[in-house]
């Protein structure tokens, strides 16, 4: 008795511990699609121009020399006509703050404008009469150093850049262009302020490629992008990091055509890919919301991918022409034609 006793507490004695069951973690719920919410009609024919400088503060601007400004978020606006720029298609505003920003008139004679107080009051800060001058974009490293593309002048694209926030404007050499190769100024962005003071631009028409400068140096990369027509090209692109970008272009004239629309790069621009399903037709603007979520919109519509703009759908609603998110912030808004200004929920 003794002895099988003795067995039976050596076998229990022996028997590894039973490991504890860890809990399971419930799934997070599924992650809703994002959504466009319209906010308002500006009193402006049609919006390019889109700097959103934080969650709080938006400028936009755009045909009859007007732009707006809201320092809630969206939720009231100050409408704003320039003074003796009633016939001036503002495609490009950079905003700094609530009191400070700059408006880029394209076609001749082009001008930039600078209120320094909320659009009380404007100062022009460049003025070029030449009858084929056509500025096409603007953008800024910090609040300080800047660059302006333009249109072919002399078979050279047009080149500026300013050291003190727009206050004065140098002429930069610039990259010789194709016959009818030119920028579009769509909204604002088929130029990038890249970070080490590198700036890149795209082009279209003739010939569609992609430069980028770096030190006193332009590279220069061909890609897959519709092209060979005046209404064909990139029309915008962005970048996440150094080496991750993403084009956006098509044909505006034909803007149910996906081939060709868009392009990813992973090397800094030196080489682009086409997604696997690209977004629905010709887009005008492209941002990256983080390193997953991409948003694209264009007059027919409005697409977003979760997967760094490998795949693309359809988000519901009308299209924009500008996306643009928070500098400093998450906000992500939209702006297009008839003054409609939204923000996209759900990011």
């Amino acid at each position: 008795m003794k002895f099988r006793l003795l067995m039976v507490m050596t076998v229990i004695a022996c028997r590894p511990a039973l490991a504890q069951t860890a809990p399971v973690a419930p799934k997070p719920a599924p992650r809703p699609d994002p959504s466009i919410q319209e906010l308002v009609n500006a009193p402006i024919g049609s919006i390019r121009g889109l700097s959103v400088v934080n969650d709080s503060v938006v400028w936009v601007s755009g045909t009859q020399g007007k732009a707006g400004r809201t320092t809630d978020g969206g939720k009231t606006w100050t409408w704003i006509t320039v003074p003796g720029c009633d016939t001036v298609d503002f495609r490009d505003v950079e905003g700094f703050s609530g009191e400070r920003a700059l408006l880029m008139g394209i076609a001749s004679p082009g001008r930039v404008m600078l209120t320094e107080d909320g659009g009380k009051n404007w100062e022009q800060v460049y003025y070029n009469s030449d009858s084929a001058v056509f500025l096409d974009a603007m953008d800024f490293w910090g609040d300080k150093k800047g660059f302006i593309a333009g249109d072919p002048l002399g078979g050279s694209f047009k080149g500026l850049i300013t050291p003190d926030g727009g206050k004065t404007w140098y002429n930069l050499p610039m990259p010789k262009a194709d016959s009818a190769e030119a920028i579009f100024a769509a909204s604002g962005t088929t130029l990038r302020a890249l970070p080490g003071g590198q700036v890149a631009f795209a082009t279209g028409g003739s010939h569609s490629r992609f430069y980028r400068l770096k030190g006193r140096t332009w590279q220069v990369s061909e890609w897959a992008a519709t092209q060979g027509q005046a209404s064909t090209g990139i029309f915008s692109f962005a970048f996440l990091t150094d080496k991750q970008g993403i084009a956006v272009g098509g044909d505006y004239v034909k803007p149910e055509i996906v081939k060709g629309n868009c392009l990813i790069t992973a090397d800094g621009g030196l080489n682009w890919a086409l997604p696997k399903t690209p977004p629905r037709g010709y887009r005008s603007a492209v941002e990256y919301v983080d390193k997953n979520i991409v948003i694209c919109t264009g007059p027919t519509g409005t697409d977003w991918s979760a997967d760094g703009g490998l795949t693309w759908q359809a988000l519901p609603g009308e299209g924009f022409h500008a996306v643009r998110r928070a500098k400093s912030g998450k906000a992500v808004y939209l702006a297009g034609s008839k003054g409609r200004i939204a923000v996209i929920r759900g990011m």
